[in-house]
C-alpha cells in the first residue's frame, strides 16, 4: 500500500488544478553551449560560477510561474535551493550527463555519489532520470538501460517518491547525423518512440510519470489541419497516448530545444491524445541566457519580458488543452484507529 507518498509527490509537481507545468532547469551540456555563445568562449573554458549564476538567475525569474521546477545536485541545487519558493515542486535529476558512447547505443548512469535516498533527504518530490534508448540497440546496451531503470525505480518504490522517466532516441555513432549534443535526433523514427514508451509503462520499471519527446522531429511536425500528414502524426501522439492511458501512468511532454511555435505544434498533438502537461527548459528560457549573459540585469529583463510570458502562455494552452491530474490516495477503507499506520508499509 506503499503509494501515497507518490501520489503526494505528484500533486507537488503540478499546480492546484492538477496542470504539469514544470520547467527544466538541470541541463549541463546545453546550458554550457548556451553560456559559451554567450560569452564567446569554448565549452570548456565555462565556469562553475558560470553555472551557478545562470541557475540562479532562471529560478529567481521563474519559479513563481512554475509549478515545478527540475534541480540537479551539482550545480542548479547549490545555485538555488535557498530561493525555490515553498509552493513551486522539486524534481531532482539522479542521472549524470556523461553517458557511455558505443557502437552499438548508449549506456547512462547516476550521478557520482547521488542516490534516490540522497534525493528524499534532500527533501525533493520526485526522482528524475533521462535514459537514452532505441529498441533497436545492441542486446547487452538495451539490458544495461532497462536494468539501470528498473533499480532506479526499485528505490523509488523504497522510498515512496514519483518516478519521473524520460526518454530520447539518439543517432548511432555511425549515423552521419550522429551527435552527443543533448538534440533532437532529425531522422528518428516514430516507432522507436512509441516502442520504447511500450516498454518502460511495464509495471516492473516503477514509472510514476513520462517526460516524452514528440514521436517525430518537432521541425517537421505539421499543422493540425486535417491532412494526411497530420492524421498520421496525430495516429502516433495517440498511440503513446493509449500505452500511458492502459499503464494508468501520465505523461508530459519536453521541449527538446524546440522553438516556441514548433513546440505549441507538439503539446497540441500532445494534449489532443491525453498528455497532462509539459516539463520543458530551454524553450522557456535558452534566448535570455545565449542573447545576454553574463549581463545578469538583462537575462533577468530577458527573462521577465520573454521566458515568463512563454511559460505563461504554455500554461494558457495547458489549461486549455489538456486534461487535469488527480492522485488516488485510496484513503475510504480504512476502519479503525491504527489501521492506516499498520497497513503502510
Amino acid at each position: 500500500m506503499s503509494t501515497i507518498g507518490k501520489s503526494r509527490g505528484l500533486t507537488r509537481l503540478a499546480d492546484e488544478d492538477g496542470y504539469f507545468t514544470m520547467v527544466a532547469l538541470d541541463q549541463r551540456p546545453p546550458l554550457i553551449a548556451a553560456i559559451a555563445k554567450a560569452k564567446s568562449i569554448a565549452p570548456e573554458a565555462v565556469t562553475f560560477a558560470d553555472m551557478l549564476s545562470v541557475k540562479r538567475l532562471l529560478v529567481k525569474a521563474l519559479a513563481e510561474d512554475a509549478s515545478s521546477m527540475l534541480l540537479d545536485p551539482n550545480f542548479a541545487i547549490p545555485a538555488a535551493i535557498d530561493i525555490l519558493p515553498s509552493k513551486t515542486g522539486f524534481i531532482v535529476t539522479l542521472e549524470d550527463h556523461r553517458f557511455e558512447e558505443t557502437p552499438a547505443g548508449r549506456r547512462s548512469r547516476a550521478i557520482d555519489n547521488w542516490s534516490v535516498e540522497k534525493i528524499r533527504r534532500v527533501g525533493g518530490d520526485a526522482v528524475k532520470v533521462l535514459a537514452w534508448y532505441r529498441p533497436d540497440a545492441g542486446r547487452d546496451v538495451i539490458a544495461h538501460q532497462q536494468a539501470f531503470v528498473r533499480t532506479v525505480g526499485a528505490e523509488c518504490r523504497r522510498y515512496d517518491i514519483p518516478y519521473v522517466l524520460e526518454l530520447l532516441v539518439y543517432p548511432f555513432p555511425d549515423n552521419a547525423a550522429h551527435t552527443t549534443d543533448y538534440v533532437e535526433s532529425p531522422d528518428k523514427k516514430a516507432e522507436l518512440v512509441i516502442e520504447s514508451v511500450r516498454e518502460f509503462a511495464k509495471p516492473d520499471y516503477g514509472v510514476d510519470l513520462f517526460k516524452l519527446e514528440t514521436p517525430m522531429p518537432a521541425a517537421s511536425l505539421p499543422a493540425m489541419d486535417g491532412s494526411g500528414a497530420a492524421q498520421g502524426a496525430a495516429a502516433a501522439f495517440a498511440e503513446i497516448g493509449g500505452i500511458c492511458r492502459k499503464a494508468g501512468i501520465p505523461w508530459v511532454l519536453l521541449s527538446g530545444g524546440a522553438t516556441p511555435a514548433q513546440f505549441d505544434r507538439v503539446l497540441g498533438y500532445s494534449y489532443a491524445a491525453g498528455a497532462q502537461g509539459f516539463l520543458a527548459g530551454r524553450t522557456i528560457w535558452l534566448d535570455a541566457v545565449q542573447n545576454h549573459f553574463p549581463d545578469e540585469d538583462a537575462v533577468l529583463s530577458a527573462l521577465d519580458q520573454d521566458g515568463r510570458k512563454r511559460l505563461r502562455d504554455l500554461t494558457v494552452l495547458t489549461r486549455e488543452k489538456a486534461k487535469p491530474w488527480s492522485g488516488n490516495f485510496r484513503t475510504a477503507d480504512f476502519a479503525f484507529e491504527g489501521d492506516f499506520a499498520a497497513r503502510y508499509a
